[in-house]
């Protein structure tokens, strides 16, 4: 049995050194991506003005489509926030999906708005659409709101509004989510300055938690004050100025946030809209839609902006994160699933040859591997098979390799937008990176491993709760 096991330890070992280094190597690959299209980025903005962009005749209209669900206590300043938002040709979609406290009632009587007759065309499936509203303010004429049953998802909501939108493009978010003012004209350039067609477009998103927000607008930016929102602001961080511009450069992006994203509607329709029944909403629909332009032999694009326009609340306590990751993580393996058709196949090009397999190795994968490797190891300890030398320097290399990641990705965050209010709150960031491995990162791995769990276990697919505990209120 030993003889049996020390074979199998040996094997492990090759296997875990072969990974280890293909997933370095890769990131290294998006690194220099990621730099690289950083840099065309920013080179870019003397190219295209924007405030030409605004000035011409033809732009693009745009819809920003926000769905509520029993948001009364800070819906109005929500509205008005998303109403300052700066674009010659767009209008404000608020979607109340069957609230049950007084959200419809208070933007009603704010916005002075009336039922109107509207010409509904349900080109996706949705609960049944109540009314659409209409202010008597000159004011508010960009604004709609629609009335509907409530459909357990944001999916379905999302569906309502691009049902009711009048535009080609429109802006999924949050309602509670904060938009810079330029944030359409920014999502907006690439549709009109790339050759190929670009079917979506998305952006940074940051951390609201203890950011000074007044009657809907951010005040002043703060590093988060909870241990979590801190260390989720580093994950933020890494994932869109360093992961996700490389896929970008790479026309590789398989998730747009739910929080920001703009789509063409008539892609967005083709697919079949927002999965109500999906765990990942967002993924899933940019899947469908980069399968459907396979399968209909359109070229696209899929563009990312490496600029902070979103600021939204994360879970504050370790109850509602892993409540979250574990959706989260749901929705990862629900859609690799749902699309696994698309792996290998030469159809659908780099999304089935490398997008489609690196989510799979790289992200669905790695949680299981390293808790097998924990197993492996413990067992390895006391059977007197364990190459102590060979996992401490494994383990050195992946934490230094790890920091040095880490730590490119803030500074180039720093120097690039300079969102902090401190060096304070700089240093206190990379105090948090440090410990992070050992801190944080084990219960995201929990948390991924209960979702697949679930999954796998046939749990009831629900949503949760996401408890918000609100912005720190300026007056």
């Amino acid at each position: 049995m030993k003889e049996v096991f020390h074979q199998f330890y040996k094997s492990f070992e090759v296997f875990i050194g072969f990974f280890s280094v293909s997933y370095i190597l890769f990131y290294l690959f998006l690194a220099f991506l990621s730099y690289y299209a950083i840099k065309k980025y920013i080179n870019s903005k003397y190219y295209v003005h924007e405030d030409l962009l605004l000035k011409a005749k033809y732009v693009k209209g745009v819809s920003v489509i926000a769905p509520a669900y029993n948001e009364g206590l800070t819906i109005v300043d929500n509205v008005k926030s998303l109403l300052s938002l700066n674009y010659p040709k767009s209008e404000i979609i608020i979607v109340n999906d069957g609230s049950s406290d007084d959200t419809l009632k208070k933007l009603i009587r704010e916005f002075e708005l009336v039922k109107v007759d509207f010409y509904y065309r349900e080109q996706i499936k949705t609960q049944k659409v109540r009314g659409h509203y209409k202010s008597t303010n000159p004011i508010y004429a960009k604004l709609l709101v629609v009335d509907k049953e409530n459909g357990k998802s944001k999916a379905d909501a999302s569906n309502a509004g691009i049902n009711s939108s009048k535009y080609p493009l429109f802006i999924c978010t949050d309602v509670d989510c904060i938009l810079k003012k330029d944030t359409i004209i920014k999502l907006v350039k690439p549709f009109l300055t790339y050759k190929k067609r670009v079917i979506a477009t998305g952006a940074a998103i940051r951390i609201s938690n203890s950011c000074e927000i007044k009657d809907g607008f951010l005040m002043k930016v703060h590093f988060p004050k909870g241990w979590y929102p801190r260390f989720q602001e580093l994950e933020y961080i890494r994932a869109f100025i360093f992961g996700r511009m490389a896929w970008s450069q790479l026309n590789g992006l398989l998730l747009v946030s739910g929080g920001l994203g703009m789509f063409d509607k008539e892609v967005a329709i083709a697919a079949g809209g927002y999965w109500h029944k999906s765990l990942g909403e967002d993924m899933e629909l940019v899947t469908r839609m980069r399968k459907y332009m396979y399968d209909t032999k359109q070229k696209f694009l899929i563009k990312y902006i490496p600029e902070s326009l979103c600021w939204t609340e994360v879970p504050a306590t370790r109850e509602v994160f892993i409540r979250q990751r574990t959706r989260w993580s749901r929705g990862l393996i629900q859609t690799l699933q749902l699309h696994k058709s698309m792996l290998f196949n030469p159809k659908y090009g780099r999304t089935g040859f490398l997008v489609l397999p690196y989510f799979f190795g790289f992200e669905f994968l790695v949680p299981i591997i390293e808790v097998l490797g924990l197993i492996i190891i413990i067992a390895a300890y006391f059977l007197g098979d364990l190459n102590v030398e060979f996992l401490l320097w494994s383990l050195l290399a992946v934490y230094v390799f790890y920091i040095n990641t880490t730590m490119v990705s803030i500074l180039l965050d720093e120097l690039l937008y300079k969102n902090y209010a401190s060096l304070k709150e700089l240093l206190i960031l990379i105090g948090m990176a440090i410990i992070e491995p050992v801190v944080y990162h084990p219960v995201s791995v929990y948390s991924s491993l209960k979702g697949y769990w679930h999954f796998f276990g046939r749990k009831e697919q629900r949503w949760g709760d996401m408890q918000r505990k609100g912005f720190s209120i300026q007056k």
